[in-house]
C-alpha cells in the first residue's frame, strides 16, 4: 500500500513539473523513480579513511535494520577508497536514511548518500583485458621474443654481407 501511494506521489509530481497541459510524463523518470523505491542498497560516498564496516553500521541502524555495511578497501594496501554500500531489510528504512543522512557529517567528512546503481552482470564493463596469452605482445607470437621462426638469414646463414 506504502508503495502504491509513493508511485501515486511520483506521477502527480511529474504531471506537476511538466505541466498538466502537456498530459506526458517522462516514462524513464517513472520507471527510475520506481526501481529506486524499492531499491534497499545505498552507496555511501565521501566516507573518511578511518570509516570501517562496524561504524558505517552504527551511523546507519537509527533508520532501520541494516543487513549489511561495507566499506570499499583497495585491494593492494587494503586502505578505504573512501566510498562504501548499505543494506537495509526495507526501502522505506533506506529512503528514510537517505533523506537523513545526505550531506552530514560522519566523522570529519561530509558524505553523500544516494540509491545504488546496480552493476552489470557479464559482458564488456570496459577497460583493458589484461592476463596472458593471445598475441598481444610480450614474449610470444609473431616476431619479438621467441616467437616466429628463425631462418637461414637470421643466425649464421649467408647472409651476403660477408659476415
Amino acid at each position: 500500500m506504502a508503495f502504491c501511494s509513493k508511485l501515486g506521489n511520483l506521477v502527480r509530481q511529474g504531471v506537476l513539473k511538466n505541466g498538466a497541459s502537456s498530459g506526458s510524463v517522462p516514462t524513464m523518470h517513472l520507471l527510475n523513480s520506481t526501481r529506486y523505491m524499492s531499491s534497499t542498497k545505498l552507496f555511501v560516498g565521501g566516507l573518511s579513511f578511518g570509516t570501517d564496516d562496524q561504524t558505517l553500521k552504527e551511523a546507519f541502524n537509527c533508520f532501520g535494520n541494516v543487513t549489511e555495511a561495507r566499506v570499499i578497501t583497495d585491494r593492494e594496501t587494503g586502505r578505504s577508497r573512501g566510498f562504501g554500500f548499505v543494506n537495509f531489510d526495507s526501502g522505506e528504512s533506506a529512503s528514510a536514511a537517505m533523506s537523513g543522512m545526505d550531506g552530514q557529517e560522519l566523522h570529519g567528512r561530509n558524505i553523500r548518500v544516494s540509491y545504488a546503481n546496480d552493476r552489470p552482470t557479464g559482458g564488456f564493463r570496459g577497460g583493458f583485458g589484461g592476463g596472458y596469452g593471445g598475441r598481444s605482445g610480450g614474449y610470444q607470437g609473431s616476431g619479438g621474443f621467441g616467437g616466429g621462426s628463425a631462418g637461414q638469414d637470421d643466425f649464421g646463414g649467408d647472409s651476403g654481407r660477408g659476415f
